[in-house]
């Protein structure tokens, strides 16, 4: 790919909802991957215009985003949900600011780019006309990286996901729901629903995001188009979305059936060889991925590798990452670093 920004030595870089769970680990990832940022300007709503966020221990001034004029930003980093990026992304890009989105606003567009960098990098020269570029679903992100490496080597015909979600991926407010649940059952107290559908501690809820007409809910249709337009490719998806007590890492099962033989070994050789993933699959020393390890890591990790014995040319895997780095914060930089790049 030819240069997206001219090459200096730092850009000016905006993050929009520089306040929130996923903003605040952006602003973290940028320090830690030495993101070449000559000025760092945080925006939010007026609500949290005024406050500070620290960025290379200095502590910045959250400016209003309504307000603020993007007149000379090269980056912005949205998370700030889908109606702020409707309103804000397309100004932002008018000003010549490229404008990586974390909402669902612009995934499905046809002329955006929805991009994994280690899946479909080359899907950004679709941003040179109009700047704006999607951040995908946390769950459709950890599972194209896992497949990618696969179906290069022998394309997929199919896939079926389960999701097993953490609480984060609703937001702060969800996480304090699931602590306040729990302590709350433990002391024999009453338990309130606010934030998720049901009662999530000491349960599993199989229903994230709102229900369509063919039963789906929104996050399952999210995941089918958004894996089909990332792997640019026909693949016929379909998804379960669950959510379970656990404060940070999305697990998932995934059944693959491909086009032609694929046996387990190789799988584990070509999954073990891509960028972003992190085999741990030792069944005999009962070695597997789990949550409470990814958490705070960048990779995708993967195990639980093996043969699907019901149907042919077809596996397991067993698939995690840190939904609030990898899939949102962390892919959102590696875009920006593609960018300058």
């Amino acid at each position: 790919m030819s240069e997206f920004l001219s090459n200096k030595d730092g850009y000016r870089v905006a993050v929009a909802g520089a306040t929130g769970a996923v903003g605040q680990v952006m602003l973290e990832i940028l320090e830690e991957r030495k993101f070449p940022v000559s000025e760092l300007v945080p925006l939010a709503s007026h609500r949290s215009a005024g406050s500070r966020v620290k960025f290379k221990g200095e502590e910045l001034v959250v400016q209003d985003l309504e307000q603020f004029d993007p007149a000379g930003i090269d980056i912005a980093l949205f998370s700030a949900g889908g109606g702020t990026s409707l309103d804000h992304a397309p100004r932002f890009a008018e000003a010549g600011c490229y404008v990586i989105d974390n909402s669902s606003a612009w995934r499905m567009h046809e002329d955006v780019a929805l991009v994994v960098p280690e899946v479909n990098p080359e899907a950004l020269e679709m941003a040179r006309h109009n700047r704006i570029i999607a951040n995908p679903n946390c769950s459709t992100i950890q599972m194209v990286v896992a497949l990618k490496p696969l179906h290069d080597a022998v394309p997929i015909k199919r896939v079926v996901v389960s999701t097993y979600q953490a609480v984060s991926g609703a937001g702060s407010r969800a996480i304090e729901e699931l602590a306040t649940q729990t302590r709350n059952l433990l002391n024999g107290k009453e338990v309130k629903v606010d934030v998720l559908p049901a009662r999530i501690a000491f349960n599993v809820v199989p229903h994230i995001d709102v229900f369509l007409d063919d039963g789906y809910t929104r996050e399952e249709q999210k995941m089918i188009l958004e894996t089909q337009k990332i792997m640019n490719s026909g693949i016929l998806v379909t998804a379960t979305t669950v959510r379970v007590p656990v404060f940070y890492g999305h697990s998932e099962a995934v059944n693959v059936t491909f086009s032609a033989p694929m046996n387990a070994e190789h799988a584990r050789d070509l999954l073990a060889a891509a960028d972003g993933i992190a085999v741990v699959d030792d069944p005999a020393g009962e070695d597997y991925p789990m949550p409470m390890e990814a958490g705070g890591t960048d990779a995708v990790w993967v195990g639980r590798i093996r043969d699907d014995a019901s149907c042919a040319n077809s596996l397991h895997l067993w698939v995690v990452a840190d939904n609030v780095r990898k899939g949102a914060a962390l892919n959102a930089v590696q875009i920006a670093e593609l960018l300058v790049r």
